[in-house]
């Protein structure tokens, strides 16, 4: 049975490379679940390999774990499709997406034909690999960022007031704002009354002169 011989490269991380031979007569699938035990990364998770050109231009799509969308468009499943079905070119390229959620994206280029396979070797099998390849998920913990010192603090945001609460709050400020001007008016009023009351009675000044009193 013929092997085939893959190289597999990021498209992010050039320096990441992974070789595999696999039977001619094995699927896609097969190829999908041989480049994640290379990886190190758990294969279950919706993911594609397109028809490529020398441009990486995606062409026909295989899939697994297809979304409704893909079922409904009849897109071809791994497990049904052999991979000698689609080697046309001895140097066939497949364009290959992993985890459409979080995806990596892989160049997949068909590197030699292998006429028989070596007895006693489980295949697929990885029998280059250089570098190690980045983190499934990577970083997923996202720390919260104080703010630069002196930034002003933002009282709306921190309690997750709403721009129509931003308003209503904004129209009880000004109400309030206006009652309050209205009692310091107010206040101002009693206060010229009382020292003004104290300063309305003549006591005994007329005209400038004392009343009442003796002269002097």
């Amino acid at each position: 049975m013929a092997l085939y011989r893959f190289r597999i490269t990021f498209e992010d991380y050039d320096d990441v490379i992974r070789e595999i031979d696999i039977k001619s007569n094995q699927t896609f699938e097969d190829l999908h679940r041989a480049v994640h035990q290379s990886t190190g990364y758990n294969s279950e998770y919706p993911s594609s390999f397109y028809i490529s050109n020398d441009q990486w231009t995606k062409g026909e799509e295989i899939t697994y774990l297809p979304n409704q969308k893909r079922i409904d468009r009849k897109i071809a499943l791994m497990d049904k499709v052999k991979l000698l079905s689609y080697i046309d070119d001895p140097h066939q390229k497949f364009y290959y997406t992993f985890n459409f959620d979080r995806p990596f994206d892989f160049h997949v280029e068909l590197m030699k034909i292998i006429l028989d396979d070596a007895p006693g070797v489980t295949y697929p099998a990885v029998i280059k690999s250089v570098g190690e390849a980045p983190k499934q998920f990577g970083n997923v913990i996202n720390t919260p960022i104080a703010p630069a010192e002196g930034d002003d603090f933002d009282f709306l945001n921190e309690l997750a007031y709403s721009e129509e609460d931003a308003e209503e709050f904004s129209e009880i400020t000004e109400s309030a704002g206006e009652d309050e001007e209205e009692k310091k008016l107010d206040g101002e009023d009693e206060e010229d009354d009382e020292f003004g009351g104290e300063f309305q009675d003549d006591e005994g000044f007329e005209d400038g002169k004392i009343s009442d009193g003796d002269d002097y």
